[in-house]
């Protein structure tokens, strides 16, 4: 039986926003509704969380910005931008949220098997090194990678979250350890994520963007990831699998135009699952996802799929746009492969 390794919840009460901000802690409540609709047959396992020390973070977020994080929820917090915002108590849940990512790839290490869940908030993935927004403060799937590429080891970041990680991809962008794929829909927030995004000299092609127009459909996301980064993936040979683990690309969600069912996480779960190189080296932490119902089924069909389970998911989706954008893009990016390549070589 393959242990499930919850880290968390975490962020159940704190860094509330209101009613109407969309990040609201009740996004908790839905996702473990989730994990318990697994049943009791799966054997799940909680470490203890604490916030993460300053040493672990400032692997990916400047001293700087970290010490102004700190000082701006520790004088009441406010707005910092039109969708991001910190409470008094936002800087002690953004670090146990980087804290429960640093838990959960403990646990699979002293296990040596199983895959973990990080459920928590706020989410990360756009947050920069120097920079909260897009709901992110600090960036939780960054610093769990950072931690291991700190002892030499190599990660592999899947972002299928609807939109674009811009702070993870900023973090990584030239650093060799790091291979970061993002399927995401474009254009739509923040606007990054194009093809031609590839890495910096040191990383050249190991950025790579698989940008989705409206409508596509879970087919679309499968063939992404399976057969457009699969090559990549395993020529890079990663050492951990790391999933920025959002459910927005759902067809219920409010936030996006994507049409995947909770069955279409469940086959990406499986593919990703593949790169991972055996087993205790899978950790998927939560990013977005906005409705309820969406949230629970979503993640008691990826989780379920992980366990060997079969679930109840409903039918997996296809027949949206999107192939012809895929193989389009796939010659934008060896062509700007190259040109990083001979930019460096000068």
């Amino acid at each position: 039986m393959t242990a499930l390794v919850v880290a968390g919840p975490s962020g159940l009460s704190e860094h509330d926003g209101g009613p109407r901000h969309p990040e609201q802690p009740s996004r908790l409540v839905a996702v473990m509704e989730g994990v318990r609709a697994l049943g009791p047959e799966h054997e799940v396992v909680s470490p203890a969380v604490s916030e993460a020390s300053m040493d672990d973070l400032a692997r990916v977020h400047e001293r700087d910005y970290l010490d102004w994080l700190a000082s701006f929820c520790a004088e009441g917090g406010g707005d910092i931008d039109a969708d991001t915002y910190a409470r008094p108590d936002s800087w002690t849940a953004a670090r146990r949220a980087a804290g429960a990512g640093l838990a959960a790839l403990g646990e699979l290490v002293q296990r040596g098997d199983g895959v973990a869940f990080v459920p928590v908030r706020p989410p990360g993935h756009h947050a920069t090194g120097n920079r909260a927004m897009g709901f992110c403060l600090l960036n939780n799937v960054a610093v769990a990678a950072a931690s291991r590429t700190a002892l030499g080891e190599r990660v592999l970041i899947v972002d299928w979250d609807v939109h674009h990680g811009n702070g993870t991809q900023e973090i990584f962008w030239d650093d060799p350890a790091v291979l970061y794929v993002s399927t995401h829909q474009h254009p739509l927030y923040p606007g990054t994520g194009r093809p031609g995004e590839v890495g910096g000299p040191a990383a050249a092609g190991l950025t790579l963007n698989l940008p989705l127009p409206a409508g596509a459909t879970g087919d679309v996301v499968r063939a992404a990831l399976d057969e457009e980064a699969r090559a990549t993936i395993e020529e890079f040979g990663p050492d951990w699998v790391l999933v920025s683990c959002g459910f927005d690309a759902h067809r219920d969600d409010p936030l996006s135009d994507l049409q995947l069912s909770s069955g279409d996480f469940a086959e990406l779960a499986r593919v990703v699952r593949d790169f991972a190189p055996r087993p205790g080296r899978l950790a998927l932490f939560l990013e977005g996802g906005y409705q309820a119902e969406a949230l629970a089924s979503s993640v008691e069909a990826t989780l379920g799929a992980l366990l060997g389970g079969s679930g109840r998911p409903t039918a997996p989706t296809s027949g949206g746009p999107g192939f012809a954008h895929l193989r389009a893009d796939g010659a934008t990016r060896q062509r700007a492969i190259e040109k990083v390549r001979t930019e460096a070589d000068r």
